[in-house]
């Protein structure tokens, strides 16, 4: 059974993940930039498509990710009646 502990895991590897593969395609869009043949082009341009998409994918993960947070937080400080600024901002950490 997953639980939300192990939920929130999960989708960090997964941002992890994607966050590496991200940064393998760049550099091989780099490392093969010389290669001019029509058939490196073809492939270095569906690459970068599928970059960009990916791109775009982590960004909403990470989005939704941060909002969580956010909102777990929010739920702390008001179930442990944190009113300082500095309990708000410790809270966050724990």
């Amino acid at each position: 059974m997953e639980t939300p502990e192990t939920r929130a895991q999960s989708q960090e590897q997964l941002i992890g993940d994607l966050r590496l593969v991200i940064e393998n395609a760049e550099e091989l869009l780099k490392n093969t930039d010389q290669y001019s043949s029509a058939l490196y082009q073809n492939a270095r341009t569906k690459l970068s498509l599928a970059l960009e998409a990916a791109n775009e994918e982590l960004s909403r993960f990470e989005d939704a990710q941060l909002e969580r947070m956010m909102a777990a937080t929010r739920l702390a400080n008001e179930q442990f009646a944190d009113r300082s600024g500095e309990s708000r901002i410790l809270r966050a950490f724990h």
